[in-house]
């Protein structure tokens, strides 16, 4: 077993961060502006829920999030630029942490669960994926630079991963080549397709992965303002969006997610918010806009829907993360 960086279970209110008590004074204040201007729009699909986190350098705050994984537990995984890893209740108390042993060179930039319930980390520019357990140890490392295998130095940027209900593992490059590669729980590659392109079944700087009920795979094609549909052997099944900001539009999707019901959620980068859409592909609203205010975004990177189907938006500039009850 590898070792890690990783700090023990304590409670956010550990006296080694003062800055957590200020945060739950900060909490409050948010909930009353919530509930006093019920954060309604015409054009909005959702209801904000609740709002938490600000920029800082402690454990609890954050320094541009990038990236969230919820567990069967619906506890929040988020990664951001000081290359840490978070781990959250639903409301915003801090479990645990740890940092990824070297970021000198970038931080990751993806996470997902695999079957067993471990974190893995798109470590991005080190060109690998980091399998943490539910404590915190680093336990296993596939791909890199280093080692031995058929995977070694076969990644460029990684930019995602996802799994299916089968453990198979899709890793989506970004940069030096844009494709999605298919491997077996045993690391074993499957498939691969993609190109860097505009043409469907092509990509250019994919984001983010997501896997439905059916195994279907969901890319974030950022730069061709789309999302991609694909069988789990890469068949093309739909496009959804184009470049814009009506409804069904997009611009610059930095992340995708499934819920259970099939319904997706697009985070916008470029937009400023979360657009909705249907099994079929059919918006059905957005919520959010550019501002500083609770129930407004500042170029987020991420979101994900958890077991009761919330969506936590990880509103990138603005340091903190907003759930959103459609």
């Amino acid at each position: 077993m590898l070792p890690a960086i990783f700090a023990s279970r304590r409670p956010a209110t550990s006296p080694d961060s003062i800055g957590l008590s200020y945060q739950r004074l900060r909490l409050l204040a948010v909930g009353i502006v919530i509930a006093w201007t019920g954060c309604s729009d015409a054009q909005n699909a959702g209801r904000l829920e609740q709002v938490w986190g600000e920029r800082g350098l402690i454990p609890g705050t954050f320094a541009k999030p990038r990236a969230i994984a919820i567990n069967d537990e619906d506890e929040l995984h988020i990664v951001d630029m000081r290359a840490m890893i978070q781990v959250f209740t639903p409301e915003g108390e801090l479990l645990q942490h740890w940092t990824t042993p070297t970021h000198e060179l970038g931080r990751p930039s993806g996470l997902a669960f695999n079957r067993d319930g471990h974190l893995l980390v798109a470590d991005s520019h080190y060109h690998r994926i980091l399998e943490y357990d539910p404590k915190g140890e680093l336990v296993s490392v596939l791909a890199g630079e280093e080692g031995e295998g058929p995977l070694v130095g076969r990644f460029g940027y990684i930019g995602d991963i996802a799994t299916d209900s089968q453990g198979n593992l899709y890793v989506a490059e970004a940069i030096q080549q844009e494709r999605i590669t298919k491997l077996s729980p045993e690391g074993e590659i499957l498939g691969e397709w993609g190109g860097r392109g505009a043409a469907e079944g092509q990509f250019q700087r994919v984001r983010a992965l997501d896997v439905d009920e059916q195994d279907r795979i969901y890319v974030a094609d950022a730069c061709n303002h789309r999302i991609q549909v694909f069988t789990p052997e890469g068949e093309l099944l739909r496009v959804i969006g184009e470049q814009g900001s009506d409804l069904g539009q997009l611009y610059y999707p930095y992340d995708v997610s499934v819920a259970p019901d099939g319904t997706i959620y697009v985070c916008e980068y470029g937009n400023h918010r979360v657009q909705r859409f249907s099994p079929e592909g059919e918006s059905l609203g957005t919520w959010g806009k550019a501002g500083r205010q609770p129930g407004e975004l500042w170029n987020p990177w991420a979101l994900a829907v958890d077991h009761q189907g919330r969506v936590h938006v990880v509103d990138s500039n603005n340091n903190r993360v907003q759930r959103v009850v459609f």
